[in-house]
């Protein structure tokens, strides 16, 4: 591993976008992008907090802003406006998401404020259609967090962190989700941010166990890359795609907000990085 970037807060939603990896920064409300040199770019900021990132098939960039739980758009002169509300369906902070190709989002919350001890409540995902309507796309969810799309744009496969495994479901014409079926149980991986590669296998960063882990479908583990911190998410990305970058940190929560011991930390792997995100 080598590092990319560091001095941030808590970094999270790592995409891959026009030759360079774009990233949130939790607590100093900032999107960023870093080059192949390391140099990096204040892209928005956020006061809401960012976390999951995507863009809208005209290139307008979709960032998640996670304590008033909307989902945010930027216009070409640089202004965040809203989405979309997601405060009817997220019962807590939203979180990761993805984009399709069409520019329809998928958004995860947290379900209940589990970091004051309370008891975990099942979260729904959030669908956003193309114009901005929201509605629930699948139930019951034990902290629904990094999601993929095939791509064929048939199968999203979502973590959920609390259960420990990674649930399909297929998607219909009009983004509507169906036949859930458990992708792979991780115990004892927990899933945060996840990535897809051009042979179906996942790599998951593994907060709790402080690495990140390829699988195949149904659960065998490929591959296995072991961190010195946390690991909080990941993404295939670089010029052939087969450059790892993983979200890394020295606690999550409250805890990281007044430390700056977060980075993008590097490697090369031989399989590229297909699908959305």
């Amino acid at each position: 591993m080598r590092t990319i970037a560091e001095g941030y807060s808590f970094t999270e939603g790592p995409r891959w976008h026009e030759g360079r990896l774009y990233f949130s920064d939790f607590y100093t409300h900032r999107v960023l992008a870093v080059d192949g040199e390391g140099r990096v770019e204040v892209i928005a900021t956020v006061p809401g907090q960012p976390s999951g990132l995507g863009w809208l098939p005209d290139g307008r960039m979709l960032v998640v802003s996670m304590l008033d739980r909307k989902l945010l758009r930027q216009e070409g002169d640089g202004r965040l406006v809203e989405h979309a509300d997601l405060s009817k369906i997220a019962t807590y902070h939203c979180n990761d998401m993805v984009v399709d190709t069409q520019g329809r989002a998928y958004v995860g919350n947290f379900g209940s404020d589990i970091e004051s001890g309370n008891k975990l409540v099942k979260a729904n995902l959030a669908f956003v259609d193309t114009d901005g309507s929201v509605s629930v796309a699948a139930e019951d969810l034990a902290f629904p967090n990094g999601a993929v799309i095939t791509p064929d744009g048939k199968t999203l496969i979502i973590g959920e962190s609390f259960g420990r495994c990674l649930t399909a479901f297929d998607i219909a014409d009009d983004g509507g989700l169906s036949n859930r079926r458990i992708w792979a149980n991780l115990h004892p991986h927990i899933p945060d941010g996840i990535c897809l590669d051009a042979e179906g296998a996942i790599w998951l960063a593994d907060p709790a166990n402080h690495c990140v882990v390829r699988v195949a479908e149904g659960g065998d583990v490929l591959q296995k890359i072991e961190m010195s911190n946390g690991t909080f998410a990941c993404m295939l990305g670089g010029e052939e795609r087969k450059t790892l970058f993983v979200c890394t940190a020295a606690g999550s929560g409250s805890k990281a907000e007044g430390r700056l011991t977060a980075k993008i930390e590097a490697c090369e792997v031989s399989v590229p990085g297909v699908g959305c995100p």
